[in-house]
C-alpha cells in the first residue's frame, strides 16, 4: 500500500514538474517592486530606537487613550445597569 501511495505521489510530482514551468520576471517589474518595498537601513532603525523620548511620548499617548476608552466604557455600563435596577 505504501508503494502505491509513493507511486501516485511520484506521478503527481512528475505531472506538476512538466506543467509548472519556472518564470523569470522582467527587470522592470523587479525594479518597481524594490522601489515600493523599502526596508530601512540598520542605522535608521537604530536611530529610531535610540529616540527614547519619542517612544515614551507615543507609549504614554497610547496608554492615556486606552484609559479614556475604558473610563467611557465603564460609564456606559454603569448607566445601563442603573436603568435596569
Amino acid at each position: 500500500m505504501a508503494s502505491t501511495n509513493d507511486e501516485i505521489l511520484l506521478n503527481l510530482e512528475e505531472r506538476l514538474a512538466g506543467t509548472l514551468k519556472p518564470i523569470h520576471p522582467s527587470k522592470d517589474v523587479v525594479q518597481r517592486l524594490r522601489e515600493r518595498i523599502r526596508f530601512p537601513a540598520p542605522e535608521e532603525v537604530a536611530l529610531r530606537l535610540r529616540d527614547w523620548q519619542r517612544m515614551f511620548l507615543v507609549f504614554g499617548g497610547v496608554m492615556s487613550g486606552m484609559l479614556v476608552i475604558i473610563t467611557i466604557a465603564r460609564a456606559f455600563f454603569y448607566f445601563a445597569r442603573s436603568r435596569h435596577i
